[in-house]
C-alpha cells in the first residue's frame, strides 16, 4: 500500500444525496482510497462492479455509498411488501456482517433507510421479529438468511442492490450452494445492481461474477503487490517446546498496544490463553464454538482497548475492521497461503504501520515454502536469543469435560450436576 492511503478524490465530487454527505461527515470522510475512487464512479452509474483490494482499504464503504445512493434515487417498486428488503448484503462470518451494519448505520443515519441484520448464533426470535417490521437494506450470513426467506418472513421480488462482500470466504466456507440458491431467485441482473468485493478475484469468484451479474467492471488495486507494504514481517523458528515461552518473551519486550494471535486449532487456542493469563497477559480466546454473545463482547473488548489480546482461529481473520492493531502473530503458520495475507491485514489499516511475526514451528514450517511463493519475497529471520525464552508459570491442568458439559457450554447453559458433572483428572 503506498504511504498515503487516500486519493485527491474528494467524496464531494460524486454529486452524493445529501443524506449521504452527512454521513460521510459524521463518519469524518473526505477522500477517496483507491478502491472507492474508482468503483464509485461505476457503480453510480449504475454499472455492476467485482473489485478486488487489499483488506481494509475501504471497500465496505464504497458499497454502502453505491447501494443507499441508488436508493434514495429510485422510487421502491409499486408492489414491494412492507419486509421485502430492497437491497441484500451477504458476508460470510458474522463478525463481518454486524461490521457491515454498524459502518451502514453511520453512513446511513440520515437516509431513513432501516436497515436489518440477520445472523446465526443467537437472536432467532428478535431477528424474526424485526424482518416482520420491515426493512430496506438486509445484512446477512447465507444460513440465516435463507432460513427466513424459506419460512417466507421476507421475500426477494423486490430486490434492487445485491452486495456479495469477501466472496472468496464463501468458496472457503462452503456456501456457494447457499449464494447460488438466492442469486437464483432474484430479479433478472438487468434490473438490479450487482457489486462483488473480495481480496482475491480467483477464477471461480469470476466465475460467479460473470453468470449472476450484468457484465461486471473488473477492478484490481495494487496487484503487485499482495502484503501491505508498511507491514513490517519477521519470522522465528521456535521449537514446538519453545513457542510459548518465545511468544511470551516477545510480547514482554514489545511495546504492543493491541495484539492479535492467530492459531489453526479451537484447542490450540484454549491452551494457549491458559498460558497466557497464568504469565501475566489478559488474553481471551475466539474460536468458532465460542457463543455469539461471548464473541460479539469479546470483539467490543478487544475493539475499544479493554482488551490488551486476542487469540482467534481463521474465524476472525477476514474482513474485520479493529483500528490500532499493532501487533499479528501467527503462532501455528496457515495451510492455506491466502490466510497469511488476511491475518497480517489486521495491522498496518488506514496508513498506518504495524508488525507481523510468525512462528515456523515443527509443525507448520512445511507452509512456509507456499506462503513465500505467493507473496513474492522472502520473509526476514528473527534470532532467538536465551532473554526470549523466560521460564514460565504452568497453569494447573484442566478439568475433564463430559461432552454433555461442551454442549451446554456452547448452548450457554449453566454446567449441569451430578452425574455429569466434569470430575478433576
Amino acid at each position: 500500500m503506498p504511504d498515503n492511503p487516500l486519493t485527491d478524490v474528494e467524496f464531494d465530487s460524486f454529486n452524493l444525496a445529501s443524506e449521504l454527505n452527512q454521513g460521510l461527515a459524521d463518519a469524518g470522510f473526505e477522500f477517496c482510497t483507491p478502491i472507492q475512487a474508482k468503483t464509485l464512479p461505476r457503480a453510480l452509474a449504475g454499472d455492476d462492479v467485482a473489485g478486488q483490494a487489499q483488506t481494509g482499504t475501504g471497500k465496505t464503504a464504497a458499497f454502502l455509498l453505491a447501494l443507499f445512493q441508488r436508493l434514495l434515487t429510485r422510487p421502491a417498486g409499486a408492489q414491494r411488501r412492507l419486509n421485502d428488503p430492497r437491497a441484500m448484503i451477504l458476508a460470510p462470518t458474522r463478525e463481518l456482517a454486524i461490521q457491515i451494519a454498524k459502518d451502514a448505520e453511520v453512513l446511513g443515519a440520515h437516509t431513513g433507510l432501516k436497515i436489518g441484520l440477520v445472523y446465526g448464533g443467537t437472536d432467532y426470535d428478535k431477528q424474526r421479529q424485526m424482518l416482520q417490521q420491515g426493512v430496506d437494506v438486509l445484512i446477512g450470513t447465507p444460513g440465516r438468511f435463507i432460513d427466513y426467506f424459506k419460512q417466507r418472513i421476507f421475500g426477494l421480488d423486490s430486490i434492487e442492490v445485491v452486495v456479495l462482500d469477501e466472496a472468496d470466504r464463501m468458496f472457503d466456507l462452503g456456501f456457494i450452494r447457499d449464494i447460488r440458491y438466492l442469486l437464483r431467485r432474484l430479479p433478472p441482473p438487468v434490473a438490479r445492481l450487482n457489486m462483488l468485493f473480495s481480496a482475491t478475484l480467483s477464477q471461480r469468484v469470476l466465475e460467479l461474477a460473470y453468470e449472476h451479474m450484468n457484465d461486471p467492471e473488473l477492478i484490481k488495486i495494487e496487484t503487485d503487490r499482495i502484503t501491505v507494504d508498511k507491514v513490517r514481517q519477521l519470522i522465528y523458528f521456535p521449537s514446538n517446546h519453545e513457542k510459548i515461552s518465545l511468544l511470551v518473551g516477545l510480547l514482554r519486550q514489545m511495546d504492543a498496544t493491541r495484539t492479535m494471535i492467530f492459531i489453526n486449532t479451537k484447542r490450540g487456542a484454549e491452551h494457549l490463553q491458559s498460558w497466557l493469563i497464568h504469565n501475566g497477559f489478559d488474553a481471551r480466546a475466539i474460536t468458532g464454538d465460542v457463543p455469539q454473545r461471548k464473541r460479539e463482547a469479546l470483539m467490543r473488548d478487544f475493539t475499544s482497548g479493554k482488551l490488551p489480546v486476542l487469540i482467534a482461529t481463521d474465524v476472525a481473520s477476514r474482513g474485520l475492521h479493529i483500528p490500532d492493531v499493532s501487533h499479528v502473530f501467527n503462532y501455528d503458520l496457515p495451510q492455506d497461503t491466502e490466510d497469511y495475507v488476511h491475518r497480517i491485514g489486521r495491522t498496518a489499516r488506514a496508513g498506518a504501520s504495524g508488525d507481523a511475526i510468525s512462528f515456523g514451528c515443527e509443525d507448520s514450517v512445511v507452509n512456509l515454502p507456499d506462503i513465500e511463493e505467493y507473496i513474492d519475497h522472502r520473509i526476514p529471520v528473527g534470532k532467538i536469543t536465551p532473554d526470549l525464552l523466560p521460564e514460565l508459570k504452568r497453569p494447573p491442568p484442566r478439568p475433564r469435560r463430559t461432552e454433555q458439559h461442551r454442549r451446554n457450554q456452547r448452548s450457554g447453559k449453566p454446567a449441569s450436576r451430578g452425574r455429569n458433572r466434569p470430575r478433576g483428572r
